[in-house]
């Protein structure tokens, strides 16, 4: 009888972690879609308000300054309590009154001023990450990893398909005009109080994952020794119920079940934390710059890509929608086929095919793009060559630079560690742009520095390769060459 609580329990959790971890996937959906539903309508909508062309550019880098500022103590926060969703909770209430300021949209600095308050509730996603990071196995984390990233791309291709009914919009909702422009912040608005309702009732911070022997992976381990002993899974507010070892940590800590006291009796995660040994060492800095180069290539080539497709191919708004729409496609299977593949290879050989396939997509749009030559048809199969290889190339880099992080990173301080990562992201979404966007003329100044910075990381990459590995791995790795 007791024997099969045990067995009920264990399942509950696993329930609990699953619809956590759907839950979660739909904060990154719902990223996805206020990013497609606010940007085909927000440099129309700054030019109603009277706003002058550089607002389109501050309003941008507002969400993106927000989260980076955020991100880390949004990190910090859920490092010192050991919960998210309190921390998920509270970040929302900015996405929900920055999303409503810019549907009432009275002047242009309102309308900045919402981008910058919905940008700090993009900053939890470093609490999210953090918490990922302590309710996986390192050899599953990869890909859910990539499904979290995919969720997001799904939002991408999603958004659209709501603006074809918002942009019909035209009525009063009281003092306010409700049109094709203010719909978009009502409408977001909505979706994150409807979002707050499911993380209240689908989002546990317990129970915890393990790396070495976890809470679901207990009920395996459980019916496979359960003749020779019998572990205590759900234990009374005086004991412990179970203990691990933290991936990236000599300590052993304790873990629980209860949803109120997930960490309780754990230490100050942060007690002997220090800057310059977490963030100088030599794997991590390189994750660091993969992180920046490849989301510095990747809003630039955004940036690009629309003059590039006017200028050459005379595309117009439904051309060019169509094409994102299959740039997401491709990147939402390119997120899946990297999920599967982590399970077969180190995420370090993932991370490598991924630099290599962005070297060789930015050489061929070096080759062939700069001087277009051959005719309409072969300048767009060289178009469409070169943006294939790049989309194909930004899972890879994405996925096993931000896993790997998350395992030669300490767990402890792994919200903070997290937030640092997003706010070099959130700095490189800024600086792309701004770079590529005075040099959409000059395609062989914009398209060489993105080559020579993809060459710089591969190398660093290759020079640092035997580093890029969880501690344990590492330790491993020296223990079987001393003892040959």
């Amino acid at each position: 009888m007791q024997k099969s609580e045990s067995k009920a329990g264990l399942m509950d959790n696993h329930q609990k972690r699953n619809l956590t971890f759907l839950t979660m996937g739909m904060i990154f959906m719902l990223s996805g879609i206020e990013y497609a539903v606010i940007l085909p309508t927000i440099w129309r909508y700054l030019q109603i308000l009277e706003a002058p062309p550089y607002f389109l550019g501050l309003g941008l880098a507002a969400f993106s300054l927000s989260g980076l500022l955020t991100g880390p103590l949004f990190g910090l926060w859920s490092d010192r309590s050991r919960t998210t969703k309190s921390t998920i909770l509270f970040s929302n209430i900015f996405e929900i009154v920055g999303n409503f300021l810019y549907f009432i949209g009275y002047s242009k600095w309102l309308l900045l001023c919402s981008r910058l308050v919905a940008g700090i509730g993009a900053g939890v996603g470093s609490s999210i990450f953090s918490f990922l990071t302590r309710s996986t196995r390192s050899e599953e984390r990869a890909g859910i990893f990539a499904a979290m990233m995919a969720c997001r791309q799904a939002g991408l291709l999603i958004g659209p398909a709501f603006n074809l009914f918002l942009r019909l919009c035209d009525f009063k909702l009281g003092p306010f005009a409700v049109n094709k422009y203010t719909s978009p912040g009502i409408f977001m608005c909505l979706l994150w109080v409807l979002a707050q309702f499911v993380i209240l009732v689908a989002f546990w911070d317990a129970p915890l994952v393990r790396s070495e022997d976890g809470a679901v992976m207990m009920e395996m381990k459980q019916e496979e020794e359960e003749e020779e002993e019998e572990v205590p899974l759900v234990g009374s507010d005086e004991e412990l119920v179970h203990t691990y070892r933290a991936v990236s940590s000599d300590q052993i800590e304790t873990s629980t079940f209860s949803e109120t006291q997930p960490w309780r009796g754990a230490s100050n995660p942060i007690k002997d934390f220090s800057i310059s040994r977490e963030f100088l060492r030599e794997e991590v800095v390189v994750l660091l710059t993969a992180q920046f180069i490849t989301l510095f290539n990747q809003t630039a080539l955004e940036t690009m890509v629309t003059p590039l497709t006017q200028r050459y191919f005379s595309f117009g708004e439904l051309a060019n929608s169509l094409m994102y729409s299959l740039c997401g496609v491709e990147v939402i299977l390119g997120f899946f086929f990297v999920r599967w593949l982590s399970g077969k290879v180190a995420d370090r050989v993932v991370l490598a095919a991924g630099l290599v396939i962005c070297c060789s997509s930015c050489i061929w749009c070096l080759i062939f793009l700069c001087k277009p030559q051959g005719g309409y048809e072969w300048e767009l199969t060289a178009f469409i060559i070169g943006v294939f290889l790049q989309l194909l190339g930004l899972p890879f880099v994405a996925v096993s630079q931000v896993s790997l992080f998350s395992k030669v990173t300490a767990e402890k301080t792994q919200g903070f560690s997290q937030g640092v990562r997003r706010s070099v992201g959130g700095l490189a979404t800024i600086l792309g742009p701004l770079w590529a966007g005075g040099l959409t003329n000059n395609l062989y100044l914009m398209l060489g520095m993105m080559l020579t910075l993809l060459i710089m990381i591969t190398v660093m990459t290759m020079l640092s390769y035997e580093q890029l590995l969880e501690p344990r791995e590492v330790q491993s790795a020296q223990s079987s060459d001393s003892g040959s």
